[in-house]
């Protein structure tokens, strides 16, 4: 094999369409990339999910691979969920996190890899093993279990679990911890100044216990830990202190450590893609992913060839990248079973599936006050939701706020809406109170009004005007903390459609919801 197809094997690339770009064609015949990352941008019906997994493993043995492709995808579910129509919506790690069952999150994971392995996707870049211990943290939040390290330990490792007893692969996220963070790595480089024996107590309790059950991969996370690595301003991605000393050599991990996109600000706006790349190999990682630009995945690639003839980086330690990537692959699918996967299978999406999420989202979803007054059947209801704000850059951008008042007039005769432009408020807040006085009950959601001041001026000002008011936090739980005079204050943690489901049936006394919130509000 060619020098470049070694180190191509070290490459995780992503294309756009939902069907095989040239450019993804060309990086699986010129330099046998280790694999794909497919986003929201890739995903169609279920048929055409399988169509392009199949299209592209066809390339890949046409091209000469001796293993299956890795086709890998970000696929937490809640907040952070890729496939889209036709498939299950599975609740996301905070709303399992809530329901403190174990067998929720293993089954969970299960019917996670089920549905992904039958779409042809092999490799699943969860579960997030982050322990969500700062209430300001912009990019974990409820992607985390929790802020117990005991229980996001538990819940992690079962959910990991369930994911490979379905047959597929999974990733730790994001080592060494980045739960204590008030920084976005997609944006900045976030630093966390914790000395080892917090981290030990903490932030690497759930990789030790998930290692010891037998994690397949683990990503780095582009966060900076003086503690660990005495170079400022390197994030642990680039850390050799970090990957080979603590992650291999300390904690004893023999399976395939990947980095976080390396796109990302953290790494492109300080070393840049292409270098970062190179020194992540020099540290220790075996895959490096550049999830969007094709000329960055090339040139990746090339520097990376120089690294090696310049004896930067030995061969010998390709070869051993390329043996534990093989290894993990081969644990999981063959050529064989690839081409037994012809048509999508009928439990994808189906009824039976959602019916066994739906329980788990009654578990989750919580009641954080006392228990309020019902929605009565001639109630005539007003629902206020803000127009769908990202919070994060790696949030997809297709789940819309405004399905609630779908699924709210589904049990319900009598509602109107009105949708919350958050760079309006103003105008917004004298709207509402005016229209608040022409209803008998009124819901309004809250999208990380924690953030945001005008967010909980708009409640405060409803609440206010006497009628019953119910609170509904559809992404981080933390908004509960401002609303203790609501007539129910609810926490769905993330805007799902099945979410807004078991919310809407609950409001109405159509439900019970039975979760206990995994974080401890201010």
């Amino acid at each position: 094999m060619s020098l470049h197809k070694k180190v191509g094997r070290l490459m995780i690339a992503g294309f756009k369409g939902i069907t095989m770009s040239d450019e993804i064609k060309h990086l699986i015949h010129e330099y046998h990339i280790g694999g794909v990352i497919l986003f929201g941008r890739n995903i169609g019906t279920p048929q055409e999910i399988l169509d392009l997994t199949k299209s592209l493993q066809k390339e890949a043995k046409a091209a000469g691979y001796t293993s299956p492709l890795l086709i890998c995808i970000d696929q937490e579910n809640g907040v952070v969920r890729r496939l889209g129509e036709g498939t299950t919506i599975i609740p996301g790690a905070m709303l399992l996190g809530a329901t403190h069952k174990p067998n929720h999150a293993r089954n969970a994971g299960f019917m996670t890899g089920k549905e992904l392995k039958a779409l042809g996707i092999n490799w699943n870049l969860a579960p997030v093993v982050d322990v969500n211990n700062n209430p300001e943290n912009p990019v974990i939040g409820v992607r985390s279990f929790g802020e117990n390290v005991q229980e996001v330990t538990t819940m992690a490792k079962n959910s990991m679990l369930g994911m490979q007893e379905a047959g597929i692969m999974t990733t730790l996220k994001h080592f060494p911890g980045h739960g204590d963070t008030s920084v976005d790595s997609h944006l900045d480089l976030p630093v966390i100044g914790h000395d080892l024996k917090r981290l030990h107590e903490i932030e690497l309790v759930p990789f030790k216990d998930c290692i010891a059950a037998g994690a397949d991969a683990i990503m780095s996370a582009h966060v900076y830990f003086p503690a660990l690595e005495k170079e400022s301003n390197t994030p642990a991605t680039l850390s050799r202190s970090v990957i080979s000393g603590l992650l291999r050599k300390e904690l004893g991990f023999e399976g395939v450590i990947t980095t976080d996109c390396m796109e990302m600000d953290a790494i492109a706006k300080g070393i840049g893609t292409v270098n970062g790349c190179v020194k992540a190999v020099e540290a220790g990682v075996d895959l490096v992913m550049v999830s969007h630009i094709h000329s960055l995945q090339e040139e990746s690639i090339l520097k990376m060839v120089e690294a090696v003839r310049n004896n930067t980086i030995t061969e010998q330690q390709i070869d051993q990248s390329i043996n534990r990537i093989e290894r993990m692959i081969s644990n999981y699918t063959s050529w064989d079973e690839i081409e037994k996967i012809q048509e999508v299978a009928s439990f994808v999406g189906s009824q039976i599936h959602h019916d066994q999420m739906k329980t788990i989202y009654k578990d989750g979803i919580t009641l954080v006050s006392r228990e309020g007054k019902s929605i009565q059947a001639n109630d005539r209801v007003l629902l206020i939701y803000p127009t769908n704000v990202y919070a994060t850059m790696v949030e997809d951008k297709r789940y819309a706020t405004l399905e609630m008042a779908e699924k709210l007039k589904k049990v319900h005769s009598q509602v109107d809406e009105i949708e919350v432009d958050p760079t309006r408020y103003e105008e917004v807040l004298e709207n509402a109170i005016d229209k608040v006085n022409n209803y008998d009950h009124i819901v309004v959601l809250t999208l990380n009004a924690v953030q945001h001041g005008n967010q909980q001026k708009l409640v405060h000002q409803i609440i206010a005007s006497g009628k019953p008011v119910d609170v509904v936090a559809i992404r981080s739980p933390y908004d509960a903390s401002y609303f203790p005079q609501a007539n129910r204050m609810i926490c769905a943690f993330e805007f799902t459609q099945t979410a807004f489901e078991i919310v809407a049936e609950y409001l109405v006394g159509r439900t019970e919801i039975n979760g206990k919130l995994p974080v401890t509000l201010f």
